[in-house]
């Protein structure tokens, strides 16, 4: 009798496990994703439908198409165009082969509707469109879409394909040629030719290819807004073309189209619409699902709020938006190395998206590095920016080589290092001429001739405090593949940020900034700058401003604090600089800008700086910033990120510091600042768990009172990723005041530390 109960125990507790275990896996962490939040308020995020790295973005394009990632909050739809770039600012791109469904006469223009019921979802996007009586859904795979839409009872329900159409900006695309040759009653395929963009390229064409699930009653085409009727195709005479299906929709309502697209040609596109067999939009959408939630589960988060899930999952989520896999999709030549594209811009996302990426998924990461090799194998640079196969543009220092840097620091396996060194060797030695904006290094006649970017070239503060860090990730490559030789030349580079350290300029009782200065060596006239001085391209800084960026020293902090007149006063640097209200001109920032004191959260030159007091060993002060920024300027709403998402990087900084700690990119470094939810555990790629444990965590216990590293005592502000790499337990006990945790550690590396 007892062996009998004991058996029956036993099966029973198998059997809750079995249900526990498979409840937990097929838990969908797809619900906690919002594809709208930041769409609104300047981060012009994406909320249409992709998969990770997916070719295709499809969405809505609304107004005038000259919103960045083609969605606005105000006025009528256009369109669901199929490409896109997520949180790009002002960098408008893409946009590409429009459908929109209309009822009543054909318009190749001014077909455009007010909307109503709009809704995003992983994998999903809907809307009606109250001009035309008729409701959206839209689902993608990674180079196809599939449309649906109901209409009311007509004889004249209609879908528009414009292939005139894209997004435009101050930043313009301009057309350059579209062709659309319609092949049966319901099948259609053709081309649209774009060149410029912020990126300035070259012309880039999209081909597609569309399908419909049952014939048309009556098709036509048009060019340059004319109408012609019957007429199957439309040859490329550098017009605008277009084509239209109208369906009798007083029996079956739904109309449904496959779109598939391709840089390749029409047979390519052809093709890849053979990822979606059936007309199943739903199963599309599962499959979606599917696909983001192999990444999502990786991080599985316990405690904190339904808000705060909600911001981290959709940061994640947006972290892997992009770089695009073009795979099989290279109209320029022909390797079997990765090729990825829509780095947009690596500026942005080198300092915390790839190292998210590397986090999780160290594989994609050599993906994505090893395809910015294999550019330059071909395009002779490797890209800081690229979208439509073609290179640009430079923000500021040649941050691709951060990338290289990071991934070798990490045991990022699968990467030709040794090219990878010669790819920026000729960005630290090769003047890019006259497409400096495009790619390489401006003004590096200066640089190497004098030691800084001198006024006669722009950005130049940026690019001098820039290319000393991307020298640093030379020496640091260098150093891994035994080169000694250019390790110590350009170890000695890296301090070139000291060239345009100004001892004579003070402000707010602060002295030394960096400061413009001529190429004979005289520093810039103070009735001609200060150190509030903002601006974008032409600017001695670029986005940012001396008293912000002046703090940029990441690789040498150690010499900074001293430039600065060490830890006391470099401490209290750094307090005023998140306390006192920014005193210069508001417009001279960027168009949208949101300040924690002087610090532009809303920007990327500020994302390192809440975590430099690590290196003064008082994380307390991290900790306190941190999360004054994670509660006040990041929520649920289309405005809940404070600036442009710029590639994930504002997801990415807010998802880093959710768990509790931050990269310092090209390094090996994270600095620990305070971890939000009570438990965290990270599956990595190599099966190993990644705990992180923050007991009483909560919005007043932020600070942390003690640590356990794998069981240890750990009393340092900042760890390796080599500590984690294999996986690792974090035991952070919390409070709502600050501690002497962290604060007699060992300090972080800094490159004068040797």
């Amino acid at each position: 009798m007892r062996r009998g109960i004991l058996t029956l125990i036993v099966l029973i507790y198998l059997a809750l496990f079995s249900f526990i275990a498979a409840q937990e896996k097929e838990f969908d962490f797809t619900k906690y994703v919002d594809p709208f939040i930041g769409a609104d308020g300047g981060g012009y995020t994406f909320p249409g439908a992709t998969l990770p790295s997916g070719m295709v973005k499809v969405g809505p394009d609304c107004n005038k198409l000259t919103e960045n990632a083609g969605w606005d909050a105000r006025g009528n739809i256009v369109g669901f165009s199929h490409t896109h770039i997520n949180g790009s600012g002002g960098g408008c791109k893409y946009g590409n082969i429009l459908l929109m469904p209309t009822v009543g006469g054909i318009k190749s223009q001014d077909y455009s509707s007010p909307r109503a019921n709009e809704y995003a979802e992983v994998g999903l996007y809907s809307v009606d469109l109250i001009r035309y009586n008729t409701s959206v859904r839209i689902s993608a795979t990674h180079s196809a879409a599939i449309h649906e839409y109901t209409f009311p009872a007509t004889d004249s329900a209609n879908v528009l394909i414009d292939l005139g159409s894209f997004l435009s900006s101050y930043e313009k695309q301009e057309f350059v040629g579209s062709e659309v040759r319609i092949l049966s009653s319901t099948e259609v395929e053709g081309y649209s030719r774009i060149r410029g963009g912020w990126n300035m390229s070259r012309a880039y064409t999209v081909y597609f290819y569309a399908k419909f699930e049952y014939p048309a009653t009556s098709y036509g085409t048009w060019k340059s807004g004319k109408l012609f009727p019957n007429e199957k195709s439309q040859f490329d005479s550098n017009e605008k073309t277009g084509a239209y299906f109208t369906f009798n929709t007083k029996q079956n309502k739904t109309v449904r189209a496959k779109v598939a697209i391709s840089y390749m040609g029409v047979n390519k596109a052809h093709y890849n619409a053979e990822e979606i067999p059936s007309w199943n939009l739903d199963m599309v959408k599962t499959n979606a699902v599917t696909a983001w939630n192999k990444i999502l589960s990786q991080v599985k988060v316990e405690g904190g709020s339904e808000e705060s899930k909600k911001i981290f999952y959709s940061s994640v989520y947006r972290i892997f938006l992009q770089p695009t896999n073009y795979k099989g999709e290279n109209p320029l030549w022909q390797s079997n190395e990765p090729y990825y594209g829509d780095y947009h811009a690596i500026w942005d996302t080198y300092r915390a998206t790839h190292p998210f990426i590397t986090l999780l998924r160290p594989s994609l990461e050599s993906d994505m590095v090893e395809s910015i090799v294999d550019i330059y194998r071909y395009d002779h640079y490797m890209p800081d920016a690229r979208t439509s196969n073609d290179n640009g543009r430079t923000q500021g220092g040649s941050n691709c080589d951060m990338l290289v840097a990071d991934a070798m620091v990490k045991g990022v396996k699968g990467i030709d290092y040794k090219t990878a060194l010669k790819a920026m060797l000729k960005n630290a030695e090769v003047p890019p001429g006259d497409d400096e904006r495009k790619q390489g290094r401006g003004g590096l006649w200066d640089y190497n001739r004098i030691g800084y970017v001198s006024t006669d070239f722009e950005r130049c503060c940026t690019r001098t405090l820039e290319y000393s860090a991307n020298d640093y990730a030379i020496a640091t490559v260098a150093k891994g593949l035994g080169e000694s030789a250019i390790f110590e030349k350009y170890r000695k580079k890296a301090s070139s940020w000291e060239n345009q350290w100004n001892t004579n300029i003070e402000n707010l009782g602060f002295k030394g900034f960096i400061w413009p200065r001529k190429s004979d060596e005289a520093w810039m006239d103070t009735s001609k700058f200060n150190v509030f001085a903002s601006g974008s391209f032409e600017a001695p800084f670029y986005e940012t401003f001396s008293w912000e960026y002046s703090f940029y020293v990441p690789h040498d902090m150690k010499q900074l604090i001293k430039k600065m007149g060490g830890k006391e006063t470099f401490t209290k640097r750094l307090d005023t600089y998140f306390t006192k209200s920014f005193p210069g001109k508001r417009d001279d920032l960027l168009f949208y800008t949101r300040m924690i004191g002087m610090c532009q959260i809303s920007n990327e030159p500020s994302f390192l700086t809440p975590s430099l007091y690590c290196y003064v060993n008082e994380p307390y002060k991290t900790a306190k910033i941190v999360r004054q920024i994670l509660a006040t300027q990041y929520n649920t709403t289309r405005s809940g990120v404070p600036g442009n998402d710029d590639s994930g990087s504002m997801g990415a900084w807010y998802a880093f510091h959710a768990l509790g700690f931050y990269p310092n990119a090209g390094q090996d470094i994270y600095l620990i600042s305070s971890p939000i939810f009570h438990k965290v555990t990270i599956t990595l790629e190599n099966g190993k768990k990644l705990v992180i444990e923050a007991k009483n965590a909560g919005v007043k216990n932020i600070y942390i009172q003690s640590c356990m590293l794998n069981g240890k005592p750990f009393n340092n502000c900042w760890f390796r990723h080599k500590d984690i790499a294999d996986g690792a337990t974090f035991e952070f006990v919390m409070g709502d005041k600050p501690s002497s945790w962290g604060t007699n550690g060992e300090l972080p590396p800094s490159m004068s530390d040797n």
